[in-house]
């Protein structure tokens, strides 16, 4: 009775979170609820307190790492925002033409979201879109392909998306294997929706009239700072594959350091002006800027899906998915991981790679071994598959936030796009096997 409903409790919280914007409540505290109801149900169940201990210690330990690492990834990509750092980029495209426009941001947001992830990409992207397009109707269709672009690149990188953050700690798959196994599916995927609006797209955007930020206006930064944080940022964002890979210690642990570093070169360089200026410019001013109920929400998500796992609903699913489509083979697993990719945009991607890490254990050959097939063509399955809805990733959520885009507008002019490309980079992927 418990266990059922322990699924009960998780199905609501999940409606609760797709329905965010309609119910007006954050799916940050959804998630939360279901994550803290989901345990308390756990510990009903007649479960000795010894082996509910161990399992949340087992649990929490690799929840505390991705949490840990979002916030620093996160931290210094707000940092280089406040130095204006991103104008380098913004200040070199000076194009109207739609198609040469899209191509140009798409292109940005792939290799952006490979390296600073999907997330952070697809906010920087929304805000630089709302400066340069002024129609609604072509900012959002822009803002649609972004979340596109923002995903396909996340998938292939090992920093640039939650799900292959987590398969990458998770000892699933290593930082080499995924680029080079994963790079051309996800640039199918990003290239094939692109290639379908060249012949529908026509015409220039019209231009907004920019005004400058208001803490901009009253703390402007020198061109020195801003190139000296942004490419501190971008290097200190690459330090962290490389870093784990030399030292075979946690990513989270990289990043850290590499945000050590900025907070250090931040408070030397800005050291002699006041403390309203250098407020704006700290790492200490830059986290209030910092999206925490992002962070919130992962922590509830991760915590509901590994009570469910401590439960051993996941095996259930695993028994499911293994007898109906023969697991075992590589056949098997191409279906199971186009079907996980097409349930990632209805529900989140996270919760379903948590799943999947928790379903199949690491073999030590054949397709689940680390760097097997099953790994491989998951991080690009659950990468991509959530573009399909804008629900259904945290790039998606993120765009349709800040550019309060319309749900049912996505599915009619966005979603066949994002499902052409999916199936392009899928069976891309199988063919190169």
């Amino acid at each position: 009775m418990i266990f059922t409903l322990m699924i009960v409790v998780f199905i609501i919280g999940y409606a609760a979170i797709a329905l965010e914007h309609p119910i007006k409540v954050d799916k940050a505290a959804s998630a939360l609820i279901i994550g803290g109801l989901g345990w308390a149900l756990f510990a009903f169940s007649g479960v000795d307190h010894h082996t509910l201990t161990h399992e949340i210690q087992h649990h929490i330990v690799d929840i505390a790492e991705i949490l840990f690492f979002l916030l620093g990834a996160m931290t210094i990509v707000e940092l280089v925002d406040a130095h204006e750092g991103f104008s380098i980029i913004t200040n070199k495209i000076t194009t109207n033409k739609k198609v040469y426009l899209i191509w140009i941001l798409s292109i940005i947001t792939f290799f952006f979201s490979a390296v600073l992830d999907n997330l952070t990409t697809s906010i920087v992207m929304a805000a630089l879109l709302s400066k340069l397009i002024k129609d609604k109707e072509t900012l959002w269709l822009f803002a649609g392909v972004i979340i596109l672009a923002a995903n396909a690149g996340g998938a292939w990188s090992p920093i640039g998306d939650v799900t292959t953050i987590m398969l990458w700690i998770g000892g699933q798959v290593s930082a080499t294997n995924i680029i080079t196994a994963v790079i051309i599916p996800s640039i199918v995927c990003a290239v094939v929706p692109l290639i379908y609006l060249t012949f529908k797209l026509k015409g220039e955007i019209e231009r907004p009239k920019l005004e400058k930020f208001e803490e901009h206006k009253k703390n402007p930064t020198t061109p020195f700072e801003r190139n000296l944080i942004f490419y501190l940022g971008v290097l200190g964002l690459l330090f962290v594959p490389a870093f784990k890979m030399i030292t075979h210690l946690p990513p989270y642990i990289g990043m850290m350091f590499s945000l050590g570093v900025l907070w250090l070169v931040t408070e030397i360089i800005h050291r002699s002006k006041n403390h309203e200026q250098k407020s704006q410019l700290s790492v200490i001013g830059v986290l209030k800027k910092v999206d925490t109920p992002t962070i919130f929400f992962f922590l509830g998500i991760l915590l509901a899906v590994a009570a469910l796992q401590s439960a051993g609903h996941l095996d259930i699913v695993a028994t499911y998915l293994d007898t109906t489509f023969n697991g075992q083979t590589t056949e098997g697993i191409y279906i199971i991981n186009i079907i996980i990719g097409l349930l990632s945009s209805i529900v989140d991607n996270v919760p379903l790679v948590a799943g999947a890490m928790g379903m199949y254990p690491i073999a030590e050959t054949g397709l689940y071994a680390i760097d097997g097939k099953f790994w491989e063509f998951l991080a690009y399955c659950a990468g991509t598959g959530g573009s399909v809805l804008i629900i259904g990733s945290a790039a998606g959520v993120a765009v349709m936030g800040i550019l309060k885009i319309d749900f049912i507008w996505y599915v009619k002019n966005i979603s066949f796009l994002a499902l052409i490309g999916y199936a392009s980079g899928a069976i891309t992927y199988i063919l190169l096997q």
